[in-house]
Parts: structure tokens; C-alpha cells; sequence
């Protein structure tokens, strides 16, 4: 007999085992018996040629094998997050800044995302059974080489366990995959903002050192003509000298925003100007619950593991020596042996079971809070934008007046100087709730994870 024949039969005799030792709870097979020996088994030796005659792999016989083998049910979790939508409005500014950051991402979070869902495709033939040579040196001097084949029949859902895991990480990667791309799209908008409230400042200060100037001029002639007091075309000075210094801190933040933007994107952003639109929608759940409950999944599925690691099992061996002769062993397995704390561990794996369950709660709590207090933020900031707004209104009209009453000598320089102050000081703080109120939507549609869409993810 050859070989391949002993091997085979080695493989045989597992398969009937596994099927011999099924049992059944209310007309569905235990957790603990790994039931994908049944008839699956037959297909893979027939395929790999490891059963009776000579004939080649048959590659339809393999891809039936692997299709029953890979087959899993779809993860909700994974859907879920192909289905986000993005509340960035599609054409304008914040969307082409999105789209290019996410086009030069690294991708470090979606190879992680390739290496779960690798380590998932193996972990589902996790069944089969395990095929290794076993080499050792005799008494005499002698290598002694056999080939063992090593089958788990019973194992207390340990094999199942394991693919759930696999699977868990899977959606754990995902989570993180989808939270990068909006911790990133995030992050570069927040730049963007940064970029354009300066460059947003050094016009509204370059208008003001213009008009300011124009009062200087105005000053010095009076001064000339003996009108004016010097001290007050020094005031006027100050205020220049402020302004210059305003507006070189306005450019400094621009131009090193869209520096550091054009070192995280793919295109040279320094041109892009304008605010982009946020969508008020729901995306779901945000995306520290998504990931809660992937990780409450994935603790499961290890305290699982953990638990049939501590429980007796059932398994086969068999090996077959140089010579063609076979030999299989049936016996009771266990990764780790009985001892006084035995009891204490896996009352304490229940208890990660139940605290697993608690985190997502927790999460779902804070993601709540979070959300509702930057919601409420937003409205306070727009509210005040919009009044602050008026305000702006309102000290414009007033210094059209004061301008009119000027030239025709009825207020001094000093006067309409003052009034202009208050005008440039309503539209600053405008302009400073206008970009408070941008930066908490961007933070609200962080918390809510609806940055980047997910199927451009």
C-alpha cells in the first residue's frame, strides 16, 4: 500500500469520527463537535489526490471544497459602514479637500484591514485536519521519520470560536479603517479652516489699514495746518502699527495652514478658497459604537476560546512511518490542565462575557453626550454668529453716519476714528463665531463618524 493510500485512510477514519461522534440538541448540532467534517472532508482528499488513484486535482472539486468551507454569513457591521454617507456637499470646497487627502493616505489602516481579512480566509479550514512530518534520532543513531495526521473531533466550540474571532477582527480593522479616513478628512478640513479664516482676517484688516491710513492722512494735514493735536495723529500711528501686526499674523496662519495641507494632500491646495457645506443627516450610529460592539465581539469570541481551552476534548491522531505502516490513537485532549484556580478563571471568563456587553452600553452613552452637547453648541455658536452679524450691520450704518457728519464738519477725525474702531471690532467677532460655528459642525460630523463616505473608503 502506498503512501498516499495510508494517508487517505488515515483521513477517512478521522472523517467517520467526526461523524460518528456528532451529537444533537433538539435536532441541531452541539457548539462543541466540529461538524465540518461532514462530507466536506471527502472533497478535499478527492481533490488533492490524496484518495485512492492517480488522477490530478480537479478544480471544480477545489473550488466546491473551498466554497463550503469559506462560506460565512455577511457582517452587518461591515455593511453598516459601506452604507455611511458623508455630510460634506459634493462640488465645494471641503469635498475636494476630502478627496484629495483621502486619495494620499498611507493606507496603514486598510493593510491591516488585508492581513484580518487574510487571517480570516485561513482561519475557516481551521477543521481540517493538521498534517506534519515528525523526525527523531533512535537509541541506535537512527532518524526515525514518520508523517502524523493530528484531527480535532470534540473541541467545546474551541474551532468555531476561532473563526468567530477571526471574522470580529475583520470588523474590528473595518471600524478602524473607516475612522482613520475620518479622523484624517478631519483633521485636513480643520486645517482648511485654519487657512481660510487667515486669509478671511488679512482682508478684513487690509480694508481696515487702508481706511485707517486714509484718517492718517487726514490727521497729518490738520497737524500741518495747526487743527490737530499731535498726540492725537500718534493714537492713529498706534493703531496702524496694530493693524500691520494683525495682518502678519493673519498670513502667517494661512500660509502655514495650507503648508501643512499641501503636505498631507495629493493636490497643491494653496488656490481653493470659499467654505464647503455640511449636510445636517444621520449617519447611523457613530463610530465609537460600531467599535465598542466589534470589540465586545471580538473579547467573546476570546473568552470562548479561553474557556474550551480549559475543557476536555476529543481528538485523533494517527501517524504513518517510512514503511507504509499506520497508526491512529483516539484520546481526550486539553490545552490547559485542571489546577485549583481553574474554577475562578472561568467564572472570571463569564464575567468578561457580561462586561463586554456593558462597554458597548457605556459607549453608546458617551457618544450620546458628546453628540448632544456639540449640537447644542452649534446652535449657541450660530445663534450668536447671527446677532453678532447685526451687530456688524448696525456699527456699519453708524460709521456711514459718522463718515457723512465728518465731511461736512460736523464730527472730528477722533470721533469717526472711534466709531470705525467698533465697527472693525463687531465684524472681528463676527468672523471669530462664524469659524467657532464651522469647527463645531466639523467636530459634530467627527462624533458621528460621517466625514468620508464609506464605499470611497
Amino acid at each position: 500500500m502506498t503512501l498516499s493510500r495510508r494517508l487517505a485512510g488515515l483521513i477517512a477514519i478521522s472523517a467517520i469520527m467526526a461523524g460518528c461522534t456528532t451529537t444533537y440538541h433538539n435536532g441541531e448540532p452541539r457548539d462543541g463537535v466540529v461538524t465540518r467534517l461532514k462530507g466536506g472532508l471527502s472533497k478535499i482528499t478527492s481533490a488533492t489526490g490524496l484518495g485512492a488513484g492517480n488522477g490530478s486535482a480537479d478544480a471544480g472539486q477545489i473550488a466546491l471544497a473551498s466554497g463550503e468551507v469559506a462560506q460565512d454569513e455577511g457582517s452587518q457591521i461591515i455593511a453598516d459602514l459601506q452604507a455611511r454617507p458623508s455630510t460634506i456637499e459634493s462640488g465645494t470646497p471641503f469635498a475636494t479637500v476630502a478627496l484629495s487627502v483621502i486619495a494620499s493616505d498611507a493606507r496603514v489602516a486598510e493593510a491591516e484591514l488585508q492581513v484580518a481579512r487574510l487571517r480570516q480566509s485561513a482561519s475557516q479550514y481551521n477543521w481540517l485536519p493538521t498534517i506534519g512530518p515528525d523526525i527523531s534520532l533512535n537509541s541506535l543513531g537512527e532518524w526515525v521519520t514518520s508523517l502524523v495526521v493530528d484531527q480535532v473531533l470534540f473541541d467545546n466550540g474551541r474551532k468555531k470560536a476561532e473563526r468567530d474571532l477571526a471574522k470580529h477582527n475583520v470588523e474590528l480593522a473595518a471600524v478602524n479603517l473607516v475612522d482613520h479616513g475620518n479622523s484624517r478628512v478631519y483633521d485636513a478640513l480643520s486645517i482648511y479652516l485654519n487657512g481660510a479664516e487667515g486669509r478671511e482676517r488679512q482682508g478684513h484688516y487690509n480694508t481696515a489699514l487702508k481706511d485707517m491710513t486714509q484718517f492718517e492722512w487726514v490727521l497729518e494735514q490738520r497737524v500741518a495746518g495747526g487743527v490737530s493735536d499731535m498726540s492725537d495723529l500718534n493714537v492713529v500711528r498706534q493703531k496702524l502699527a496694530t493693524i500691520r501686526s494683525q495682518i502678519d499674523q493673519a498670513h502667517e496662519m494661512e500660509y502655514t495652514a495650507f503648508a501643512e495641507l499641501n503636505a498631507m494632500a495629493e493636490l497643491d491646495l494653496s488656490g481653493l478658497s470659499g467654505l464647503g457645506g455640511l449636510r445636517d443627516l444621520d449617519a447611523g450610529k457613530p463610530l465609537g459604537v460600531i467599535r465598542a460592539e466589534a470589540q465586545r465581539d471580538v473579547d467573546i469570541a476570546q473568552a470562548r476560546i479561553d474557556r474550551a481551552s480549559h475543557l476536555p476534548g476529543l481528538g485523533l491522531s494517527g501517524s504513518v512511518d517510512k514503511t507504509g505502516e499506520a497508526t491512529g490513537v483516539l484520546g481526550v485532549t486539553t490545552d490547559k490542565l485542571f489546577g485549583l484556580g481553574t474554577g475562578s478563571e472561568l467564572k472570571a471568563l463569564e464575567i468578561i462575557r457580561e462586561n463586554a456587553g456593558r462597554q458597548v452600553l457605556d459607549a453608546q452613552q458617551q457618544a450620546n453626550r458628546d453628540i448632544a452637547a456639540q449640537s447644542l453648541r452649534l446652535e449657541a455658536y450660530r445663534r450668536q454668529a447671527d446677532e453678532a452679524a447685526k451687530l456688524t450691520r448696525d456699527a456699519k450704518h453708524n460709521l456711514d453716519l459718522f463718515q457723512q457728519q465728518f465731511e461736512n464738519g460736523q464730527r472730528q477725525v477722533m470721533a469717526v476714528v472711534g466709531v470705525y474702531e467698533t465697527y472693525a471690532d463687531a465684524l472681528e467677532k463676527e468672523l471669530d463665531l462664524k469659524y467657532k460655528a464651522q469647527r463645531t459642525a466639523l467636530e459634530l460630523a467627527r462624533l458621528r463618524g460621517a466625514l468620508a463616505e464609506g464605499a470611497q473608503i
